[in-house]
């Protein structure tokens, strides 16, 4: 048995997943609010403990652009990271699911001609048996040949 067993099926109504991501919407703005707040309430801190140390503000300065060109490093790994998936995504896409895409285009291609095969040399002229039989009861239930139903 291949299929996976899910312990707790979600049977939930849209309704109720719609309120579960206002929730976590809620929560996550509320998160980014507090984390303004800190962001801001620091700012505020240092400038006001720039302000009173001088002295020792050219050091703060030289260990914050340490930081900096170490968080641009960072970002340029994982930019050039992104760069290698998104090149293996275009190979992806391009050797492996256009020539499934191209296969299903031809089977749909193949059943299309199949059905209209079908229809020109089976479905048509059983209709027009059936036209033709039910022509000659009419035509023997008119001339009193048979009993009318």
């Amino acid at each position: 048995m291949d299929e996976e067993i899910n312990p707790t099926p979600d049977h939930s109504p849209p309704e109720a997943k719609t309120s579960l991501d206002q929730g976590n919407q809620r929560k996550m703005m509320a998160v980014l609010a507090i984390v303004g707040v800190l962001l801001l309430g620091f700012l505020v801190f240092s400038t006001y403990w720039m302000l009173k140390h001088p002295q020792q503000t050219p050091t703060i300065r030289d260990i914050f652009i340490i930081f900096m060109g170490f968080e641009f490093l960072l970002l340029g790994i994982a930019l050039i990271i992104l760069i290698l998936q998104l090149a293996r995504l275009i190979n992806l896409i391009q050797n492996e699911v256009k020539p499934i895409l191209d296969s299903t285009n031809e089977t749909v291609n193949t059943l299309k001609g199949t059905t209209a095969f079908l229809s020109d040399n089976l479905v048509e002229p059983v209709l027009k048996l059936n036209e033709y039989i039910a022509g000659f009861q009419r035509l023997l239930q008119i001339s009193g040949l048979t009993k009318k139903k």
